[in-house]
């Protein structure tokens, strides 16, 4: 009976070396686009110009007349030159994905390639929009209310390196927040977790949301609501995709069905 089932990875198999080859060639290829948008932002807007678009936000709260500090000899050539590799690596990341899927894709089966590709494009959407929705609200609100709050004696100006920490760790933490419904789909289609546990901590979750903004965010309310409303508004979202995937993504049914040629 098991010959009769159709396989569907019937003559995908490869050597092992010839995986390490391929490997080798997807890294090449990732690496590649990568450093293509490197160049092309190197080019244009540039290093510098990378930068002052992504201190813009603090800028734009500071007084006038008020600049930015390098307090290291050589961070005004590395700090925008980190800017550019992990603007160029975010600009690539399409590129990168698609290598990474072109890779393991021949060995999964067509139910697994309907949960993995999905997830894959899902999660790189939502960290975007993690990222995007920190630089283009949280930041504005945040920087006001903490420059609010400064002394009129204080003559506030931030070292770059130290705002260019503080910026990956919170692009960091709202990207990741908004890998919540993924994080919710993913335990309630591998059977961890079921739908109705969890609906049923729906209250832990949005203390547990209030409780990971405290520890993540700066000591301020508005990033801390900034970030936890989102985090229980993404739950809910998670939840009602969860039930959806799990309907769409479930394997074929061994069975006289499948067998039949």
């Amino acid at each position: 009976m098991a010959n009769d089932n159709n396989d569907e990875l019937a003559g995908t198999e490869q050597p092992f070396v010839q995986h390490l080859v391929e490997l080798r060639d997807r890294l090449i290829k990732a690496a590649a686009a990568v450093g293509i948008a490197a160049i092309a932002l190197a080019l244009f807007p540039g290093p510098a110009a990378l930068y002052d678009l992504l201190a813009a936000p603090l800028v734009s709260t500071l007084p006038e007349g008020t600049r930015m500090i390098a307090t290291s000899v050589i961070s005004p050539f590395l700090v925008p030159l980190k800017i550019l590799m992990m603007t160029a690596f975010l600009a690539a990341l399409p590129v990168v994905l698609w290598q990474v899927w072109a890779f393991v894709a021949p060995g999964l089966y067509s139910h697994e390639k309907k949960l993995v590709f999905p997830l894959v494009i899902s999660s790189t959407f939502l960290f975007f929009v993690g990222v995007a929705f920190c630089y283009f609200f949280v930041f504005g609100q945040v920087f006001k209310f903490i420059q609010g709050f400064a002394p009129k004696s204080i003559n506030a100006s931030p070292d770059i390196e130290a705002y260019l920490d503080f910026v990956l760790s919170m692009f960091l933490a709202f990207g990741m927040a908004f890998e919540v419904p993924i994080v919710v789909i993913v335990v309630a289609r591998m059977g961890l977790v079921s739908i109705e546990k969890l609906k049923s901590f729906r209250s832990y979750f949005i203390v547990l949301a209030f409780v990971v903004a405290a520890i993540v965010t700066p000591p301020d309310v508005v990033s801390q609501l900034a970030l936890a409303i989102p985090m229980c508004v993404l739950y809910e979202i998670g939840i009602w995709a969860a039930q959806a995937f799990i309907r769409h993504t479930q394997p074929p049914d061994e069975g006289p069905a499948t067998t039949a040629s």
